[in-house]
């Protein structure tokens, strides 16, 4: 998922989304479990809209072989593999299960949120720090908030897939080692695993013919600023629908990633998201079931010879209302709901003796992947809105590995803002810890104070060698922010909460299989590829041995 949107130029990027650190909608609720939803008065709208969400949801058996938690990349891999395998796998997912069309605004517009962009929530507060009121309605994209850094996670099927900007990048492997310690082995990964995804996934950098076009004239000017601050721009893979784009840009698809849409997905499938891949694989094999709707709120295992894990469930309208409470058992847990969802589950398993066992490590190891969310003013104003997909990034290890990539600024009109932005994402130490509060039953993340002062500090610097010192029309209300991260990692990890891998310690049949097990940091590049990879090369050892 991208963060962008943090800066304000002129004429509509003044209220566009902001999608940065100071994109707030924290409140004391927006870090409690959502299961307080107020109805929104604009659900008829939405009804006529996205009729498909509303349709009747189904409901899992009461016993299932494997449960998979979440619907994003790790769980998307972990359910294809084990209905391959054979076993019959019920995937659970508490956001909707939305459609794409290529003539019809499915989404939220990233510049106007309604509730069809955000989870359940009431306000927004974008870069310009005005606060903004949205639909309280199951919408894909999810916040939450803690003391020094708000997470910004997905919230419907495909998961993180649909709400980010579709970049997967393969870490170099001194930085993959410093984080992964040795637990996981580099060479496996980059000659079997990578690869393995990059291949179902379609995985190719921007052709010319895109790069060269209107939307992406700010991609251009992007490059031509950092070669004159002496860096050799490399073009990057990512997961995007070339032919969808170019449908855009001629004129035969609703402009959708051409136009900055993507944090709150994109209506006409030009993002080759996880709902028209690794998911539908899975529920072709016939083994595989999704249940959107779901919210799971607690794991447990059943005392006893039987050694089930118990699941209990949620059943949620896309308004909120409760459908239905329940309680699920398996043989096989699979966790992926995300680093939060994952490590709020087992944090709380832990506190409430639901599963005693759990060790020490358990919430422990927890990164925002040293994201930081830059900006800088563009050399001139050009016709030409920002497209959404990245063409290029640079890497800078003059001190701490940083790299920074090419972003966007979402915008309503045909014409540039006049200001360039970029993702920095760098290599840091500084970790968060997951903890339980038996007032009221939240789990919480503690993050050290100005924890993300050393690495935002280091990413400014190398913006700012990239900047072009000359006259522009507009220029950053916000040049850095670190106060977010869209790639939260760890909570549960590899080779210490779990095995090396993600075998849970203490419990036979409990798997991490997503972000939570990766170690802070995927080594300066977005995390997607790394977790997928991970959770390839996991839940082959998983099913080959039979536990």
């Amino acid at each position: 998922m991208d963060r962008r949107g943090f800066v304000k130029g002129a004429g509509s990027a003044a209220t566009m989304l902001g999608l940065a650190g100071g994109s707030t909608l924290a409140t004391a609720a927006s870090r409690a479990r959502a299961d307080d939803y107020s109805p929104s008065p604009r659900s008829p709208i939405y009804r006529v809209l996205v009729p498909e969400i509303f349709a009747p949801l189904p409901d899992p058996a009461d016993h299932v072989p494997a449960i998979v938690i979440g619907s994003g990349f790790g769980a998307s891999i972990t359910a294809l593999r084990l209905s391959q395998s054979g076993i019959q796998v019920a995937v659970l997912e508490r956001g909707s299960r939305w459609p794409s069309d290529p003539w019809r605004n499915i989404f939220a517009i990233d510049t106007i949120p309604d509730g069809r962009g955000f989870w359940h929530r009431t306000t927004f507060t974008g870069a310009n720090r005005v606060s903004t009121q949205i639909d309280p309605f199951g919408g894909v994209l999810a916040v939450s908030s803690y003391p020094g850094i708000d997470v910004w996670h997905g919230a419907c099927v495909g998961g993180g897939s649909v709400v980010f900007t579709g970049v997967m990048i393969e870490p170099e492997q001194r930085f993959f080692d410093h984080v992964f310690r040795g637990v996981v082995d580099y060479r496996e990964m980059h000659e079997v695993y990578y690869p393995k995804v990059r291949n179902t996934l379609r995985l190719s950098a921007m052709p010319n013919d895109i790069y060269d076009s209107f939307a992406f004239t700010h991609s251009r000017a992007w490059d031509e600023q950092v070669r004159a601050g002496g860096y050799t721009p490399q073009r990057i893979d990512s997961m995007w629908n070339w032919n969808v784009i170019r449908d855009e840009l001629a004129g035969r698809s609703m402009p959708s990633a051409t136009v900055g849409c993507s944090n709150l997905g994109n209506s006409n499938g030009a993002k080759f998201d996880l709902n028209q891949n690794y998911l539908r694989y899975a529920e072709d094999t016939g083994c595989a079931q999704i249940y959107p709707g779901h919210r799971v709120d607690a794991i447990a295992k059943e005392p006893g010879a039987s050694g089930r894990y118990t699941v209990a469930v949620t059943k949620l309208a896309p308004t909120g209302e409760v459908l239905r409470t329940r309680t699920l058992t398996c043989d096989k847990l699979f966790l992926a709901a995300g680093s939060i969802g994952t490590s709020e589950l087992l944090v709380r398993a832990r506190a409430t003796d639901a599963l005693p066992n759990l060790n020490e490590h358990i919430g422990e190891g927890w990164g925002s992947n040293g994201d930081v969310a830059l900006a800088r003013p563009a050399s001139s104003l050009e016709v030409g809105t920002q497209g959404t997909p990245s063409a290029s990034r640079i890497l800078d290890e003059s001190g701490a590995p940083v790299s920074l990539e090419n972003w966007f600024i979402p915008g309503t009109t045909p014409f540039d803002v006049g200001i360039l932005a970029s993702l920095g994402i760098v290599l840091d130490d500084t970790r968060g810890r997951f903890v339980y509060n038996p007032t009221d039953g939240r789990v919480d993340l503690q993050w050290p104070p100005d924890g993300a002062a050393g690495y935002l500090a280091h990413a400014r610097e190398v913006n700012n060698r990239a900047t072009c010192h000359c006259p522009s029309v507009a220029q950053p209300a916000l040049e850095a922010d670190a106060s977010f991260t869209s790639h939260p990692l760890g909570g549960a990890v590899i080779g210490r909460a779990t095995d090396p891998y993600g075998r849970v310690r203490g419990y036979r049949g409990l798997y991490v299989m997503d972000g939570a097990a990766v170690p802070g940091s995927t080594g300066t590049v977005n995390p997607s590829l790394t977790i997928s990879a991970l959770a390839e090369r996991n839940i082959e050892a998983i099913i080959r041995s039979g536990e």
